[in-house]
């Protein structure tokens, strides 16, 4: 489930403007994420790129050797959206579940 829910939430920090790989896994870490590796988030966003969902394009860094910068194709917006309202109605299953303390067989 973790698998599922990373590529949305690296899709949502794509879709705030066009970024790269380390500046990712620094997002994430920024909103809590915080044992997630650059190792798990470059498979991720070889994927989504297969998928069509990100673009990606090779610049020039003013800090050393080229970088992939990323951005979020239409697909992907579309994928983001979807992903939100999946996350929505999963969160909601959620709390109910365990902010209801009484037993749904009474």
């Amino acid at each position: 489930m973790l698998k599922g829910t990373l590529e949305g939430c690296i899709l949502k920090v794509i879709s705030h403007k066009e970024t790269y790989g380390y500046e990712i896994s620094q997002a994430l870490q920024t909103y809590g994420f915080s044992n997630i590796s650059e190792g798990t988030i470059y498979p991720i966003l070889l994927r989504l790129e297969k998928s069509g969902l990100i673009i990606a394009q090779h610049r020039t860094s003013p800090l050393g050797p080229k970088r992939k910068y990323f951005s979020i194709s239409q697909t992907g917006q579309l994928e983001l959206e979807t992903f939100l309202s999946n996350w929505q109605e999963l969160k909601t299953a959620v709390d109910t579940l365990f902010l209801d303390r009484g037993d749904p067989n009474e």
